[in-house]
């Protein structure tokens, strides 16, 4: 759920894997009981809730869990949380852009949590709009690459999606992500549907307006382990940043694991 993917899909020991596995199902249920209380508990009337549970079964979110937090969101019974939406704003190594999206019922809380996780970790804290201006409010449909024994182009999906307008589609190595004014990703989603398509995931994203270079493995490494640490915070929804690693720092990382 950030802007270091690459890094993401990196291998661990199964009990990290397992442990981020418990905090991302928690972020995903968190985000389907807000859209539900947003926008009502029926996702044919409501598309963020739509999009919220489809990202979470192709996360592998029990099917239960997905229809408790739809009844939370909803009100249905008694266990609602009302969650408040913040974001914080940070600097990593290299001058790495940083954006935290938290929802928390404990504003103190996660303040003082993301505050010590930057500051521990080699990064430092930003002031409010320094680093939100080199980043803008995007439509994100994820759209992989296999489908139905096929491999999409990306011909396929400007075909699919032109009538919805979408600004640019990118090729992410086994997805595609097409991006799009906020306003128009459901529409970009249906297209893709319509075309007999599958989609990984359809949100509102914060998209940087260019990316800094990391240049040594020592700096990734560091920066990595800043945003890990930041992710592990369970108010953090999402992390946003703009860093650009070269394929072979990746693949160093890669083989050190």
């Amino acid at each position: 759920m950030s802007g270091h993917s690459k890094w993401a899909t990196t291998k661990h020991k199964k009990a990290a894997i397992d442990a981020k596995r418990g905090k991302l199902f928690a972020k995903l249920v968190k985000n389907i009981e807000v859209a539900a209380r947003t926008g009502g508990p029926d996702p044919s009337g409501n598309p963020t809730l739509y999009d919220a549970i489809q990202k979470a079964r192709k996360n592998s979110v029990p099917v239960d869990n997905i229809d408790r937090a739809v009844k939370r969101g909803g009100g249905v019974g008694g266990d609602a949380v009302d969650y408040t939406a913040l974001m914080y704003e940070a600097y990593g190594p290299a001058g790495v852009a940083i954006l935290i999206e938290c929802l928390t019922d404990n504003r103190n809380r996660s303040a003082s949590d993301v505050k010590v996780a930057v500051t521990r970790n080699g990064g430092t804290m930003a002031d409010v709009g320094s680093v939100s201006r080199i980043f803008d409010r995007k439509g994100v449909v994820e759209v992989a690459k296999e489908q139905g024994g096929r491999t999409l182009s990306e011909d396929d999906l400007i075909e699919a999606t032109l009538d919805a307008d979408p600004e640019d589609i990118a090729d992410e190595g086994e997805s595609f992500r097409v991006v799009s004014d906020p306003s128009v990703v459901v529409e970009v989603r249906k297209a893709v549907q319509a075309a007999g398509l599958d989609y990984e995931s359809a949100e509102v994203q914060f998209v940087p307006q260019y990316h800094q270079a990391i240049d040594s493995k020592d700096q990734a490494e560091k920066l990595f382990k800043l945003l890990d640490a930041i992710e592990d915070l369970d108010d953090v929804q999402t992390v946003y940043s703009n860093e650009d690693v070269p394929d072979e720092i990746s693949a160093q990382l890669d083989a050190e694991d």
